[in-house]
Formats: structure tokens, C-alpha cells, sequence
């Protein structure tokens, strides 16, 4: 099953247009998508196949902080997920 998961991290400092830039690029291979220009977060919406919720969520997460790496950007803690299944998206547009 196709999963829709949103990833943010939080940190210290804004984080700049070029480093979301990066994140963009380096989440654009899992249908992703970035977010967090002049914020203190960077966040991510990433598509994966999973079984489940549970698993949707961590393949999220391991391909998130994969991107980050890729992005250099800091190894900020995670602080929202939120994920759903296409499947739930269908339902919802009736």
C-alpha cells in the first residue's frame, strides 16, 4: 500500500532557502516534497510502500534522515509525523 508520511525536524537556527532547496532534491526521487524556508524546522513529504501504518512511518523516517544527510543539513530531532494511506485519501474526497 502507497503511504503519504510528513516528516518536520526542529532546531536552532532558521533554516535558509538553499538548504530546503537541497531537501527538495534529495526527496524528489520518493514523490517528495520539502518545507521550512526562514522557519527553525524542515520538514518532508514522502511517498513509500508499506504494510501498515507502523512501517509507512519508518520507512519514512529512514528515507527522511537519509535526505537530510544527502542535504547536509543538521541532524535536528524529529517532532511531527503525520501519515495516511491513499487509500484514506480516496475515501476522504467523496
Amino acid at each position: 500500500m502507497r503511504w503519504n508520511v510528513a516528516v518536520e525536524a526542529e532546531g536552532d537556527r532558521a533554516v535558509t532557502r538553499e538548504e530546503v532547496v537541497e531537501l527538495a532534491d534529495a526527496v524528489a526521487a520518493d514523490g517528495g516534497v520539502a518545507s521550512g524556508i526562514g522557519t527553525n524546522r524542515y520538514g518532508a513529504q514522502i511517498v513509500v510502500e508499506a504494510d501498515d501504518l507502523d512501517g509507512a512511518i519508518e520507512a519514512a523516517k529512514a528515507r527522511f534522515a537519509a535526505a537530510v544527510s544527502t542535504a547536509g543539513l543538521p541532524a535536528w530531532p524529529v517532532v511531527r509525523v503525520d501519515a495516511g494511506s491513499e487509500a484514506d485519501e480516496e475515501l476522504d474526497v467523496g
